[in-house]
């Protein structure tokens, strides 16, 4: 599902809520004489509850998504000070290091940049760019150890070594975030659930004899909008919202 456009996804769930508020309108217009005081009473208490458990499900998947983009914003903003940090401790370094790191740092912060305007499905592309920046860390520490070899204060090389290895974390901790989705099966039982609801909304409303309001209309192109929110979130770098 992540790789299909989320506009898409949010139209094939719109068309099938509406299938099914037919489907289930046309079956309790069928039942309707059938239909007894009682029995409508319990279908309506059975709307009110999948509604309930409904909203449920859709806070709850709303709220993983929400924690998701957050924890990638944070990620950047944690990287963009590392890389900051590293590259103002480079000035604590012998001159000819110095130089050499400051280098390797100008083309790191570029490659890094580049991945980040990557989109994540381009695997291949995003994969070559990650293992560049791999390199340039690997140089840059070997950089950090010649410093500490010849540097005869070790708190100034130490500096260095501290930030630099909060900048290679960063840089981890950035991928994790940006790989970290909300499960497709939530997905799934949340739109699964959907079809089952809004189908018992137009069984209710066959069985009463009369089509479903407007208001149950508008409830379910709301819960279309909040999915395609949720969805729009759990993707950072495509869509309305990014990071």
């Amino acid at each position: 599902m992540y790789n299909h456009n989320s506009i898409v996804i949010a139209v094939i769930l719109f068309v099938l809520l509406v299938v099914a508020v037919e489907i289930g309108y046309r079956l309790g217009l069928r039942n309707q004489p059938r239909s007894d005081d009682e029995a409508k009473s319990h279908i309506n208490a059975l709307q009110a509850s999948l509604l309930g458990v409904l909203a449920l499900l859709l806070g709850f998947t709303f709220s993983l998504a929400l924690q998701r983009f957050d924890s990638r914003s944070q990620a950047v903003v944690d990287e963009a000070n590392a890389i900051g940090t590293t590259y103002l401790r480079t000035n604590l370094l012998p001159p000819a290091i110095q130089q050499e790191s400051q280098r390797l740092m100008r083309n790191y912060l570029d490659v890094r940049a580049r991945e980040g305007a990557v989109a994540l499905s381009d695997e291949s592309v995003r994969q070559a760019l990650l293992d560049q920046a791999a390199q340039y860390q690997n140089a840059l520490w070997h950089q950090a150890m010649l410093a500490a070899q010849e540097d005869k204060s070790p708190v100034t090389s130490g500096l260095y070594i501290q930030a630099l290895n909060s900048m290679i974390d960063s840089f981890g901790s950035r991928n994790a975030a940006l790989d970290r989705h909300v499960p497709e099966v939530v997905l799934y039982l949340l739109f699964i659930s959907f079809i089952l609801t809004w189908a018992i909304v137009g069984y209710a409303a066959g069985a009463a004899g009369h089509r479903p309001s407007r208001v149950a209309y508008l409830m379910l192109v709301l819960v279309v909008l909040v999915v395609f929110l949720i969805i729009d979130l759990d993707r950072p770098r495509r869509g309305v919202i990014e990071v």
